[in-house]
């Protein structure tokens, strides 16, 4: 059975790691009046313990699958999820909700193309001045890991490096990933202190609890989370609602092995497009099953059967053990060999997009500070770290900006999706020109829909003020 250890002690090390994260978390002054997360605080410890040999014969490779299936599971939890209806409060009205939704909405699409141009630029000068030939495609890539985040940047690197021969893709993904959450605190945190001291922010009464900073619940106030489904004697609700994960990954596991062998070899334009049946595409793939089967459930009337507070503690944990995986797979040779484009890189995309989300908060109206301070923590970390950033200046959520979000979270997927899934994982086969046209379009479109909400916002204020003096 020792054989049997390897992979079960590289999982055990990263919980082991989560909870020195954490211990971190709450003892350092610092560290716990900035906020930063215990899963980065996490990663960064495992990755050191890594590569000063402390933690025996692992290395980063050994993170990487586990990594990818967090990634997965966490994006098929969070789908298989039906959401909690809330009731709805009388000053929110749903047409701002959707307008401020599609503000933040904008502002992460424009980020995905400006983020992914400017890191072609970066590559493209440091070549012509080093001499190098390093492919422009480490810089591109910088999108995935900022805007989108870790499981997408090791996605899309693992297809570009596999398929097309873009070295180290992977694992540059994956670094920019890292720094993106670096980045989303460096700057995001002292961003919304700023807020704070100037009183730009809406809640007046916003304060940070205890709780908030601690990153720990005390005794006597320890929230409810999820309610049993199953009988305990019959089977453990947690057990059952792993059980449907698990149902759900095995039919996008048997569809993708039956799919692979009908797409085989079909060329599109001289595009092979089998790609996006790959087992890299899973989380897609898993994506659409598990919505395939919350769908079906809801129309027999099973939806009672599934608690969403329990799926969202899967989806929440999956995301944390992501983060921490992804510090830990980085490999410090790729990172020092190629630090100073890396960091090139990574300065531009987070000046590009400190300019974006405050030219978001300008032009989008009242609530501009906190759609600043969220689209900022979105575009650099992930939907978590954005509503993390958005606490410090509306702590209980009083304003619509969290429900934006909601909104956001969705129509990001509607308005990308054949950016994302259909022309990304088949980005090396373009041309030049036909990628930065891919890439522009995203950024034109986001621009024109900016210009669109921007117009119908200054009318509908201009009716507001002429309706009120009138009675």
């Amino acid at each position: 059975m020792e054989s049997t250890f390897h992979g079960v002690i590289a999982f055990a090390l990263l919980s082991m790691m989560l909870i020195i994260g954490n211990v971190i978390r709450s003892k350092v002054t610092f560290i716990k009046n900035n906020v930063i997360p215990s899963s980065l605080i996490a990663g960064i410890v495992g990755l050191v313990l890594l590569n000063t040999g402390l933690l025996g014969d692992f290395t980063s490779d050994d993170f990487v699958p586990i990594t990818f299936h967090f990634f997965t599971l966490s994006f098929m939890s969070l789908c298989l999820c039906g959401g909690i209806r809330k009731k709805k409060r009388p000053d929110s009205n749903p047409k701002d909700v959707v307008r401020g939704g599609m503000w933040l909405t904008s502002a992460w699409s424009l980020s995905l193309g400006l983020q992914g141009l400017t890191g072609i630029a970066v590559i493209l000068v440091f070549n012509h001045f080093s001499g190098g030939e390093m492919s422009y495609f480490l810089g591109s890539i910088a999108t995935h890991g900022f805007t989108q985040g870790p499981g997408q940047a090791l996605t899309y690197g693992s297809i570009w490096e596999q398929q097309y021969g873009i070295v180290n893709a992977a694992q540059v993904g994956v670094i920019y990933a890292s720094l993106g959450f670096v980045v989303a605190f460096l700057v995001g945190i002292p961003m919304a202190k700023h807020f704070l001291r100037k009183n730009l922010n809406t809640n007046k009464e916003s304060k940070l609890d205890s709780h908030y900073v601690n990153g720990i619940f005390e005794h006597q106030s320890k929230p409810d989370s999820g309610k049993l489904v199953t009988h305990s004697a019959n089977l453990d609700s947690l057990a059952y609602h792993i059980g449907l994960l698990g149902t759900a990954y095995v039919i996008t596991y048997l569809w993708l092995h039956f799919i692979q062998g009908v797409v085989a070899g079909v060329d599109i334009f001289g595009i092979d497009f089998s790609v996006l049946f790959s087992f890299n595409m899973f989380f897609i793939h898993g994506f659409t099953t598990c919505l395939i089967m919350r769908t079906t459930m809801n129309k027999l009337g099973l939806c009672r059967t599934v608690d969403d507070e329990t799926l969202k503690r899967i989806t929440g944990s999956s995301v944390d053990f992501m983060v921490t995986g992804t510090i830990m797979s980085i490999k410090l040779s790729v990172l020092t060999a190629l630090l100073v484009p890396i960091l090139l890189v990574a300065v531009a995309t987070s000046l590009v997009t400190t300019l974006i989300c405050l030219l978001i908060g300008k032009y989008s109206g009242s609530l501009g500070p906190e759609r600043t301070i969220t689209a900022f923590g979105c575009c650099c970390g992930s939907t978590g770290t954005g509503l993390l950033l958005l606490r410090m200046l509306d702590s209980n959520f009083s304003t619509n900006v969290a429900k934006e979000l909601a909104f956001f979270n969705v129509a990001i997927v509607i308005v990308n999706f054949p950016i994302l899934m259909i022309f990304t994982p088949i980005a090396p086969s373009l041309s030049f020109s036909g990628y930065i046209l891919l890439l522009s379009s995203g950024v034109i479109m986001s621009l024109i829909c900016m210009a669109l909400l921007g117009a119908t916002s200054k009318k509908s204020t201009s009716i507001n003020s002429e309706v009120i003096p009138n009675g």
